[in-house]
């Protein structure tokens, strides 16, 4: 068994791990009185399968699926999630399993966290991204309007089973997308971790290890600052930018979805060059750290008439203070460094930068 205790819940991870929750779920088997699974119509047909045969107890269990991707992470989704849990006679003593990427296990956690003012939930992330980020924390909730994650709240699961075998149903792109949330793990807190995720190869087996010390550094800053008041900021590093780059885009008719990770991997970049301006990164450091960005992802698509559309956009981000737009920003890699108010003419350049390096 791969265990990590988070808070007050554990996390399996590794090959074993869906075994590891057999084991957990009969011992708990008199706590619960009705299980259900939540599932979108990718995981559903690519993963549900597998958690199924795995686990017995798991065979008649009523499974309420709603449909993929971040423009359904929204309260009308969760009514129709409420709803179908009363009509399935849900109770304060039933377990609700979230099986699948980011949306799933943050909408999954507010629906639970709610529904009778609160029944246990798990995850079981299926992506790259909600392996190593976003089913760790506590952090639940959904999206207001196009504004990323305007509505939530902190509220633990009662286990996370981290099984790297759903990662092979992966497109390459939802691959990387999840692989932005390392590399800024690497860059803001690990070094080493830097340095060995550029010589690996990108496959669910190699990744095991990458994947549990994301964890381990999630898990080590989530129990030093819960509530996000002070160091847990450091993962917000790439995420000002990066929301409002994503906000952007699912405010934007008939454009292409941009993932989160793609979102996070730009605004990497845009804050890499406020860290060179603010915070003593060196030029050598952040040619390094752009230039291997831009080896894996491409380029998200925006002018210079997008610019205030984008700073309007981060003035909703909620680690703002005093209305003053707040980053986190690199001194060195592997060092970050909280709380830099930017003023809105260099997070332009900033802007600018990007354009400028991503240019064909």
């Amino acid at each position: 068994m791969s265990f990590i205790q988070a808070t007050d819940y554990p996390v399996f991870v590794g090959s074993k791990s869906l075994t590891d929750l057999h084991a957990w779920l009969e011992e708990k088997n008199n706590q619960y009185d009705k299980l259900f699974i939540l599932v979108d119509e990718l995981t559903n047909e690519n993963c549900l399968p597998k958690l199924i045969s795995t686990i017995s107890l798991l065979d008649d269990v009523p499974v309420i699926e709603i449909p993929s991707g971040e423009e359904n992470k929204n309260i009308e989704v969760c009514m129709s999630v409420w709803r179908m849990l009363s009509e399935l006679e849900a109770g304060r003593n039933s377990l609700l399993i979230n099986l699948g990427g980011g949306v799933i296990g943050d909408l999954g956690g507010f629906v639970a966290s709610t529904f009778m003012r609160g029944i246990d939930y798990v995850n079981i992330p299926t992506t790259l991204l909600a392996q190593v980020d976003a089913s760790v924390g506590g952090k639940v909730g959904v999206d207001l309007d196009y504004l990323k994650n305007q509505v939530g709240a902190f509220v633990n699961p009662v286990a996370v089973v981290v099984e790297p075998v759903f990662l092979r149903t992966l497109t390459k792109k939802q691959f990387l997308s999840g692989f932005a949330e390392v590399i800024k793990y690497g860059l803001t807190l690990d070094e080493k971790l830097w340095k060995n995720i550029k010589h690996i190869k990108l496959s669910s087996e190699e990744l095991t290890p990458i994947i549990k010390r994301s964890i381990e550094i999630k898990n080590e800053i989530v129990l030093a600052d819960p509530y996000e008041k002070g160091i847990r900021k450091t993962l917000n590093f790439g995420h000002t930018i990066g929301h409002a780059l994503e906000s952007f885009y699912l405010n934007k008719e008939k454009s292409i979805p941009l993932l989160h990770g793609e979102a996070v991997a730009a605004g990497m970049i845009c804050e890499c060059y406020l860290s060179y301006k603010l915070a003593g990164l060196s030029h050598y450091q952040l040619d390094k750290i752009v230039n291997y960005i831009l080896s894996l992802y491409k380029r998200v698509r925006f002018s210079q008439r997008d610019f205030n559309s984008l700073l309007e956009l981060m003035k909703h981000d909620k680690k703002n203070i005093n209305g003053a737009i707040n980053f986190t920003l690199l001194a060195e890699i592997g060092k970050a460094e909280i709380n830099h108010e930017v003023e809105e003419q260099l997070i332009i350049d900033s802007l600018e930068y990007y354009v400028n390096r991503t240019q064909i």
